[in-house]
């Protein structure tokens, strides 16, 4: 090394923060190759008594030079917190792992306890998670509690290394009766996909102490954000919740909001950019209603999200006390749909709080193929998710399709009915009408809203036609709509899409209405058990979309006047 590189190198580590027992050679740019090139900063690692934190970010470190610092940290058994960021700048791949094999060898050998561990911004991939696994598997990990690993290209393989040396080190610190308890978890921008998501997720899970998990842009699809909910679901103290930039669709987002509905400590949760679209922004409002009581900051930007399953949302939103921020930028609320959001949020003193909608897409076309919102069926994954999904949250209440008493028994006459509904086949059922609602399962949103617009369809003026048609009417409503918010969220998201009020994804089209339906619902959103929130979640939709029942003339108007007023008699 030239005399004058040494004077450089010499003069920058004069000007290095050292104290607190950290030492610090952080954005100091050193080009360190040869074990002569490290020799003043081995000397300081050496010298330095009570070492606990070592800053190497922002330089570049080859073999020899790690190696020279490894030798060094050998003695270092206080060290915890490895600041390791971006520090193979220019390297060959295939220098890292080995440059990251001595330096972990080392902690290994000086019996070093970690509590933080930042390799984030070296593009090092599945090899360099390589270097790192047996570190990670180690006792000088199990004490760890923050893990850095952000844009490190790790992609699947990478991602499923990573994940079984974190189990592994979970076992053996639990084998010792001190298990680990990582905290923060952070892996954005390392192509991680389904496979290498759902790995992580079986770690976490395991694990269980996570606090904040970021994960943004891993090209993660439903799939690999159904497994990441489910983990998240048994991490029961998470406060941050990350997932910005991958893709989750009905699917995932209702996975998501499941998971949500059991965890009380989360404070930021960000799903921009992950199309979340409307069916999902309202099962999260639903989460709203009903949990999160201390969330903070609510990203749901970019989402294709429209105007009235946004302010189905800021409404939730508005009713958390702690809330800071709602940002739904960029969704497809059009310029009224914009004014109308302010003003909602505005009216409720809550318009600080919303974040600037600059970058809305304005509303959606109409003439949009409706194919083209159906990922999910082309996604890998199983198609009955939702089915499945639906079906836990009913086993969450206490009532599975397998144990429900309404299961045991079907009367011929009233599974004779459903199957083809008519006005003389439930007067028919007379006592059993009320019955109904037993075979009707909100586990299962979309058939839930067929069956009761069947039902409805029936509805004329003939009094004891009328008279039966609402009793059935009700008694499968009020049941549909006395679930969790989840689920009755979603049964009517299902109502709203077959009534053409909301475009859904899937399968689920809308039906041709005729006005009985529409009466029905008016008669009974003034009854009591039609909960004031979910009147004002259909006010919302018809009076933005009322255009599209058109054809059912003064019924459309009846129903709206009847929302209209429930909804303004609220306070």
């Amino acid at each position: 090394m030239a005399s004058d590189d040494i004077a450089q190198l010499a003069d920058a580590l004069s000007k290095t923060h050292v104290g607190d027992g950290e030492l610090s050679y952080k954005g100091l740019g050193l080009k360190l190759d040869g074990v002569e090139s490290v020799e003043e900063l081995v000397r300081e690692i050496e010298q330095y008594q009570g070492l606990r934190a070592l800053r190497l970010e922002g330089n570049t470190v080859g073999v020899e030079a790690a190696q020279a610092i490894a030798k060094a940290l050998e003695s270092k058994d206080l060290l915890q917190r490895c600041y390791w960021s971006d520090m193979f700048t220019g390297r060959l791949r295939s220098e890292i792992p080995t440059a990251l094999r001595s330096l972990g060898r080392a902690l290994m050998s000086a019996g070093s306890r970690l509590t933080e561990l930042d390799l984030s911004d070296n593009a090092f991939g599945p090899d360099g998670v390589k270097g790192i696994e047996q570190l990670l598997k180690s006792p000088s990990c199990h004490n760890l509690r923050e893990l850095r690993l952000n844009n490190c290209g790790m992609g699947i393989g990478g991602g499923k290394i990573l994940a079984e040396a974190l189990m592994e080190c979970h076992r053996q610190s639990a084998a010792v009766r001190a298990p680990l308890r990582l905290r923060v978890f952070i892996a954005g921008r390392n192509r991680l996909e389904n496979e290498g998501a759902s790995a992580l997720a079986k770690a976490f899970q395991l694990i269980g102490s996570l606090e904040e998990v970021h994960m943004p842009q891993n090209g993660i699809n439903h799939v690999g954000v159904v497994a990441l909910a489910s983990a998240m679901r048994q991490n029961p103290e998470l406060r941050i919740l990350n997932f910005n930039d991958n893709t989750f669709t009905k699917r995932g987002t209702l996975a998501m909001a499941q998971a949500l509905r059991h965890l009380r400590n989360v404070q930021v949760i960000n799903f921009g950019d992950c199309l979340v679209r409307s069916e999902g922004a309202i099962a999260l409002a639903a989460v709203l209603r009903e949990g999160l009581p201390i969330l903070k900051e609510l990203n749901l930007s970019f989402g294709e999200i429209t105007e009235a399953a946004a302010l189905v949302v800021a409404q939730a939103a508005m009713d958390k006390p702690h809330m800071e921020k709602v940002d739904l930028n960029g969704n497809c609320l059009g310029e009224e749909g914009c004014d109308a959001l302010r003003e909602v949020m505005e009216n409720m003193d809550k318009g600080d709080i919303l974040a600037p909608l600059s970058d809305d897409e304005g509303e959606p076309d109409d003439e949009e193929n409706d194919s083209e919102n159906d990922d999910d069926a082309s996604d890998e994954g199983d198609e009955d998710y939702e089915e499945e999904e639906y079906c836990e949250t009913v086993k969450e209440n206490g009532m599975t399709r397998e144990n429900s008493p309404e299961k045991t028994q079907s009367p011929a006459e009233i599974m004779t009915f459903l199957r083809c509904p008519s006005v003389e086949k439930l007067l028919e059922l007379r006592e059993m009408r009320t019955n109904l609602q037993q075979h009707v399962d909100g586990s299962e949103p979309n058939e839930a809203a067929d069956v009761l617009l069947k039902i409805s369809s029936l509805y004329n003026d003939n009094p004891e036609a009328k008279t039966a048609v609402l009793e059935a009417f009700d008694a499968v409503l009020e049941k549909l709509l006395s679930g969790s918010s989840l689920q009755s969220y979603s049964f009517l998201t299902s109502l709203l899409v077959m009534m053409g009020l909301l475009k859904g994804e899937g399968k689920v089209k809308k039906l041709s209405l005729v006005p009985g339906q529409l009466l029905c619902l008016e008669h009974a959103v003034q009854q009591e058990y039609f909960p004031q929130h979910h009147a004002s979640l259909l006010y919302i939709f018809l009076s933005r979309n009322g255009e599209t029942l058109k054809s059912c003339g003064s019924a459309r108007d009846r129903l709206s006047f009847a929302l209209e007023k429930r909804c303004h008699n609220q306070h």
